[in-house]
């Protein structure tokens, strides 16, 4: 999937969060959206996601040769950050079961390999508002990376993880980030280092 932004600019009332961004986004490449907390990442995120509309510019989305309505957008990304709810009560296995009646499992994956990512053979029948928040944490970044989508988007994707959650995460990026468009925000290092390209929020503060 390819992401084209031409003078993009989002404000809320008459405050500029950024303005003037000319940028692509490449399919199969990843990028590290950079700046200090409430610079903005986020809200750009919701921009290239297409849940929120750009104030100024224009954004368009690509799938080879074929453009992508804004509106059919949600259809070709995964997305995990923080402030999206899971459904409390659901089950971890009623939960993967709703996800993936609107995703398709990446190849090799199932139900049964993604409990097992998660490292719950247990847990399947607990209900998600008993779940930690770190294993809640750990659900939404299996979800998205077990879905089969040309995007992969992620917003603070350790919050809530201790070490061994940052090394499993890292261990999620090489099984399946490889071979999509994959955008950080992130002001963690660790978080990004594999990114081999970098857009820094401060930038386009005007």
């Amino acid at each position: 999937m390819k992401i084209a932004l031409q003078n993009i600019g989002r404000r809320f009332n008459r405050d500029w969060i950024f303005r003037k961004i000319d940028y692509t986004f490449q399919p199969g490449e990843s990028y590290a959206v950079l700046g200090p907390n409430g610079s903005g990442k986020s809200t750009l995120l919701s921009v290239l996601n297409a849940s929120l509309s750009p104030s100024e510019g224009k954004i368009s989305f690509f799938l080879g040769d074929m453009s992508v309505e804004a509106e059919s957008v949600y259809k070709q990304l995964s997305l995990a950050a923080p402030y999206l709810e899971l459904i409390e009560e659901f089950t971890l296995e009623e939960m993967i079961s709703f996800h993936f009646k609107f995703k398709s499992f990446r190849p090799a994956v199932d139900k049964e390999k993604l409990i097992e990512l998660l490292s719950l053979p247990g847990g399947r029948h607990k209900m998600i508002k008993y779940f930690s928040s770190g294993m809640k944490q750990r659900l939404k970044l299996a979800l998205a990376f077990s879905s089969d989508t040309p995007a992969l988007m992620l917003d603070e994707p350790t919050s809530n993880l201790d070490k061994q959650g940052v090394e499993w995460y890292l261990n999620l990026v090489q099984q399946f980030a490889a071979d999509r468009l994959t955008i950080i925000c992130s002001n963690q290092e660790h978080e990004y280092s594999f990114c081999k390209n970098r857009l820094d929020i401060s930038d386009y503060k005007k």
